[in-house]
């Protein structure tokens, strides 16, 4: 029952017959809408994502149904009016179902050159393809855009498609000791415009040692990018290489042992056969090798304790070995011994800072070694002789990236101690500030707000580096030198934009916000600037609303550009703003003139460095000038923080004279501070701090020990006894481990082994996490293979050193065990000829060709077809709707009284007889009354209308003015005998429609109450 009347409700009987006339409307909505809607998409105009959304324009039959079925006391016009606005909202509402998008048709090719750098493809190549880029570029349709990817082990985007083609040299930084196929061309991919015909030209030798490419073929298949190949071909007959070094496991001083060479050729010659250790030969012999493999045995004899290292290398004819990367070979021993502290100087710096801290450390019966920056090793392998590592006041640009790295290693993987001594040139000031160093040291180089310090202001400028990797190299030691400033001075960048001009790459902002800076920086588009005076009076706009106090600029430039004019260098010295010039290859005397006016002007430093490898030590120079203030040169007495074994027996402390200042870390040893200041409530300074980083214990000590800051100190009784406690609390502990650890390596993987010589047998969880060049590190689980032996394979990522550390782990019990091995040369000097199969698959899969040297262009840019592409617009149709949702509400809610709209604009006459909009709303509602009346029955409506008669002939009698003039009447019902029934809205006088009706119900009440 509930079911029918639901349906009842849904689908009404109509009151009216329904004849097809009345369907005329929804035949012609209908028909009007599916033409529409063919028509945009067969024109091209829309386009609709979702065409089967269109089966719900079968409910506008049903809404149909409810206007002409139901009764909603319209007329017909606002009826039709209604039922219209009705179903152009269910037609839009379908549209924006069926998703529609606009179509929009190009006929531009975008294509984007990968150029392969790889090991495996040599200079004359790689100069080969790019002028096959410039040629085909240089060829194209003017409106096509070309743009350029190299890749490696990793891929760089060198130009991003565009009609021009600004092409000067390479700059992207990349890997080349691997082949990625897979990333490069995702990349390639990446960069293509969605609105424009994409193509992608691969110059490769076809070698893929990373990744796979067979799921990026299938994505590039669906987006309909083909990919052209141009084969790289090469083939080496005669190449001769070095495999492996084999050295002993385990050795005792004093006995001899063998080194074992492994020599492959492709044919049978003869060379000279190297060995060396730590860099001087000590084994010379001329060697006949046959083709295949080869194996020479060298004695060897270790006479100290200490690391070695060896280098095995095989000297041929040119004519016999066509490639001559990979005919060394590296391996190395660590002869455990008496561990020693390695003291680390500057080169610049002054005997008097370590000499008194030196032989405070020999007094404690330590072996000491001294070294400066420029001599530190490069690798932490070389650093397993050494128990701690002391800094003493020694600048971050006295090294380079890989040196800093090594100590970071050494310090986390091997435990050996490491300790940084202040002074003018170390932590902040001395730039470590963003460094590895900085994250195992127990303080930070940022300064607390409380700790207030004059700001400092730094604006960059970048002009294009026409060196290989020029912009690269810019990118990377604008990064170095921000991360020198503290948190709170300001640093911005400019460069000249191919397409912008000259601009801010980003305005000047907290040194803090250095994550933000990064991503605007790798993204640069560095350009060739005309003239340095935009940029420069660009630049000193910015700095001259800076609050800073120190205000300093660095252009790094080839000299092209033409130099601002003596006003603007006026301007800079009214400022007070220095311009410190670096050249880069300039092209001329002229050039480098100009850019030593501009700094000898301003006061600032001109750079002219031979070198580019130079340019990060030049730019953390520049950027220290800005850390000064970090420097308190103050009397103080520390105070005692924690209570260490370092103080053991010393009951006073001297005063220093300056520090500088720091942040101790959460969780840091605080050992002795500064006594805190009124102006910095709460704040403490470090002077001596520990903490515990990876397997080593580092400190920081932020005054010095010399007789500058320290001068008390290295008078001090205590001072011996202090080094020596302090030497050991940092120092590595020499431990009896049970586990021994030796690796090999083959082809493109390491086999690491791990053998246990403890007295109880028992199983170990053992695993190693491996640490290798990239900065990237790998943690697996060794097997056990046998008794007491665990075992694991990883596999590769690249030339260089890799260091091992495993752990054994059983019960109460833990061992460990270092090691490591060394990649001598990349993967890609083992391949000695192309593969243009995997060329040819990557073309075929795709709908690529390959493509001759000669005529190119016209197969890359004359294959044209249109590209359509098509983008959403909602909007506009929930715009439609919106504006149809209140007019279909006015249209049924709303009515008009026309003769009060007339009479506002004087539109006919002033006729007193218009019937009241009120009074004809009566009117319809007594006419509905008797036909609902006329169906129940006779009687009941005969009742009913002599009812209504009387109530119609009280209100006329109680209301009839008197006689001013005639009215209408409605004419009487002639099916009706009762009297004829005044109209609701009629002129009845000066009483208005709502006085009546009160009066009409007043007199109903009464009526009723009379009944009752």
């Amino acid at each position: 029952m509930k079911i029918k009347e639901l349906y009842r409700q849904l689908v009404p009987r109509p009151r009216t017959p329904v004849t097809w006339m009345r369907a005329v409307p929804l035949i012609f909505f209908l028909v009007l809408y599916a033409g529409l809607c063919i028509g945009l998409e067969q024109s091209g105009v829309l386009l609709f994502a979702r065409p089967w959304a269109f089966v719900l324009i079968l409910f506008s039959v049903w809404v149909w149904w409810l206007s002409i079925a139901g009764y909603g006391g319209l007329s017909k016009g606002r009826a039709l009016a209604a039922l219209i606005s009705r179903l152009l909202m269910l037609g839009l509402f379908v549209m924006l179902i069926a998703e529609p998008r606009s179509v929009r048709v190009r006929d531009v090719i975008s294509v984007v050159y990968a150029v392969d750098l790889s090991d495996s493809i040599g200079e004359s190549s790689v100069e080969s393809a790019l002028e096959f880029v410039m040629k085909t570029v240089t060829e194209k349709p003017q409106t096509d855009e070309a743009g350029l990817v190299v890749f490696g082990r990793n891929s760089a985007v060198e130009l991003p498609p565009r009609v021009s083609f600004p092409y000067e040299a390479l700059n992207s930084r990349i890997d080349r000791d691997a082949t990625n196929l897979q990333q490069t061309l995702s990349l390639a991919a990446a960069m293509l415009p969605e609105e424009n015909r994409g193509r992608i030209v691969l110059i490769s030798d076809g070698t893929e040692t990373e990744g796979s490419i067979s799921q990026v073929l299938d994505e590039l298949k669906s987006r309909d990018i083909a990919v052209d190949v141009l084969p790289l071909q090469y083939e080496y007959d005669k190449e001769v290489w070095l495999e492996t070094l084999e050295l002993p496991r385990f050795v005792k001083l004093g006995e001899n042992y063998e080194a074992a060479v492994v020599l492959s050729s492709l044919k049978p010659g003869s060379g000279k056969l190297v060995l060396r250790e730590n860099g001087q030969p000590i084994y010379e012999k001329e060697v006949a090798f046959k083709a295949g493999k080869n194996r020479y045995v060298v004695p060897i004899y270790l006479r100290s304790a200490g690391y070695y290292e060896y280098s095995a290398t095989i000297e041929t004819k040119r004519d016999e070995d066509q490639i001559r990367e990979n005919n060394t070979v590296l391996n190395y021993i660590f002869v455990e011994g008496e561990g020693k502290v390695l003291v680390v100087t500057d080169p610049a710096g002054d005997e008097r800072d370590w000499q008194p801290l030196v032989k405070a450390i020999q007094e404690g019966e330590r072996v000491v070694e001294t070294v400066s920056a420029y001599e530190f090793p490069s690798d932490s392998l070389s650093l397993m002789p050494y128990d701690a590592i002391v800094f003493v006041n020694v600048p971050a640009d006295a090294f380079n990236v890989i040196q800093l790295k090594a100590v970071h290693d050494s310090v986390f993987n091997q435990g050996i101690g490491f300790m940084m001594v202040g002074g003018d040139n170390s932590f902040g000031p001395g730039g470590y500030h963003r460094t590895v160093i900085e994250d195992a040291l127990p303080v930070t180089m940022d300064i607390t707000k409380k700790k207030v310090l004059p700001k400092g202001a730094l604006a960059i400028i970048l002009h294009t580096c026409e060196f290989p990797e020029g912009n690269t190299w810019g990118k990377r030691i604008t990064k170095q030198a921000i991360k020198v400033l503290g948190a709170q001075d300001e640093v911005g960048v400019l460069v000249y934009d191919y397409m912008d001009g000259e601009k801010w790459l980003f305005k000047l902002m907290p040194a803090g916000d250095y994550e933000k800076m990064v991503p605007k920086i790798n993204g640069a588009q560095i350009g060739d600037m005309p003239s340095f005076a935009n940029t420069m009076q660009l630049g000193l706009n910015g700095l001259i609303k800076s609050d800073a106090s120190t205000k300093h600029m660095i252009i790094i430039s080839d000299g092209d550009p033409q130099p601002p004019t003596p006003q603007l260098l006026g301007q800079f010295v009214k400022n007070k703003v220095s311009v410190s010039m670096v050249a880069i290859f300039p092209h001329g005397g002229q050039d480098i003139s100009s850019m030593r006016g501009i700094a000898g002007a301003t006061g600032g430093r001109y750079y002219f460095p031979s070198d580019p490898n130079q340019l990060p030590s030049i730019f953390i120079k520049e950027s220290k000038t800005l850390k000064r203030s970090m420097i308190q040169n103050e009397t103080i007495t520390p105070e005692v923080g924690m209570i260490s074994p370092v103080l053991k027996g010393i009951a006073a402390i001297p005063p220093l004279h300056g520090y500088v200042l720091s942040t101790i870390k959460p969780r840091a040893e605080g050992v002795l501070n500064a006594p805190e200041k009124k102006d910095a409530e709460g704040e403490i300074d470090p002077i001596l701090s520990f903490w515990r980083y990876g397997l080593g214990t580092t400190a920081a000590f932020t005054s010095d020990l010399s007789p500058n800051w320290g001068a008390d100190w290295v008078n001090w009784d205590h001072y011996q006894a202090f080094v020596k406690q302090l030497m050991i609390k940092i120092s590595r502990v020499q431990k009896q481990d049970h586990l021994k650890m030796w690796s090999h390596t083959s082809g493109n993987k390491a086999t690491i082994m791990v053998e246990d010589f403890h007295p109880e047998e028992s199983f170990l969880n053992v695993a190693a996490r491996i640490s290798g060049p990239h900065d990237r590190q790998e943690t697996v689980v060794l097997k056990q293979v046998s008794p007491r032996r665990y075992q694991a394979t990883v596999p590769l990522w690249g030339k260089g050193r890799y260091q091992v550390m495993s752990i054994g782990k059983t019960g109460d019990r833990e061992d460990h065990a270092n090691g490591g091995f060394i990649v001598p040369y990349s993967p890609e000097f083992l391949r000695f000829r192309s593969n243009p199969i995997v060329l040819n698959q990557i073309a075929e899969r795709t709908g690529g060709q390959q493509l001759p040297l000669d005529d190119a262009s016209e197969i890359i840019y004359g294959r044209r077809a249109p590209k359509m592409s098509s983008n959403p617009i909602f909007d506009w149709f929930l715009i439609a709707l919106a504006i149809l949702v209140p007019l279909d509400v006015g249209i049924r809610r709303i009515q008009l009284d026309w003769y009060a709209i007339k009479s506002w604009f004087n539109f006919g006459k002033d006729d007193k007889n218009s019937t009241a909009t009120m009074g004809a709303l009566l009117q319809r509602k007594q006419d509905v009354t008797e036909e609902m009346d006329s169906r129940k029955g006779p009687s009941d409506q005969q009742n009913q209308q002599s009812t209504i008669a009387k109530l119609q002939e009280q209100r006329q009698q109680a209301t009839r003015p008197p006689e001013t003039g005639k009215t209408e009447t409605k004419p009487p019902d002639k099916k009706s005998k009762e009297p004829p029934v005044s109209p609701a809205g009629g002129s009845e006088g000066n009483q208005t429609t709502t006085g009546r009706l009160l009066d009409l119900k007043r007199r109903r009440n009464s009526d009723d109450d009379q009944d009752q």
